[in-house]
């Protein structure tokens, strides 16, 4: 399975913004993703979609990648804490507050579904697919209770 990732240093917006909108991306197919990020109404939406590229272009340089981007997927996204900038803004009466401007580290990683292969039998033929099972229906439980007392009174 070939994987790659990709990360951006020094982003600037706090780390728990950017996990909000990488929740929305992990696990799916990178295409989907990529137009997930299109139309995510968050800033840091931008930088995320330039490192899902980065991570992608990672891949395709990869010896032993397929080829077939439709088969690529999220499969970690995170984003970690950087380096903070403390600034002081004058306050009231000769005081001063601190302003923390916060950076984070957005990392990206890329995976290939593997291909589903037929398992063949030793006759060379492909196993004949076993019946699926009925679902159980459970029913109520008001009809599940009727059932059972009048199980009882027989």
């Amino acid at each position: 399975m070939i994987e790659a990732k990709a990360t951006a240093k020094g982003v600037r917006t706090s780390a728990q913004k950017a996990g909000l909108v990488l929740e929305l991306i992990r696990g799916k197919a990178v295409n989907q993703a990529l137009a997930t990020l299109q139309f995510t109404r968050k800033t840091v939406a931008h930088d995320i979609a330039k490192v899902l590229r980065s991570a992608v272009a990672n891949v395709q340089l990869r010896d032993g990648f397929g080829g077939d981007i439709d088969r690529l997927f999220v499969s970690a996204a995170f984003a970690n804490q950087g380096t903070s900038m403390k600034r002081v803004r004058p306050a009231p009466m000769g005081r001063a507050f601190r302003v923390v401007k916060r950076t984070a580290h957005l990392t990206v990683q890329v995976s290939e579904r593997p291909l589903k292969i037929a398992r063949v039998t030793a006759d060379g033929d492909a196993p004949a697919s076993t019946p699926a099972r009925a679902p159980k229906t459970a029913g109520s439980k008001a009809t599940r209770g009727a059932k059972k007392t009048a199980a009882a009174r027989a």
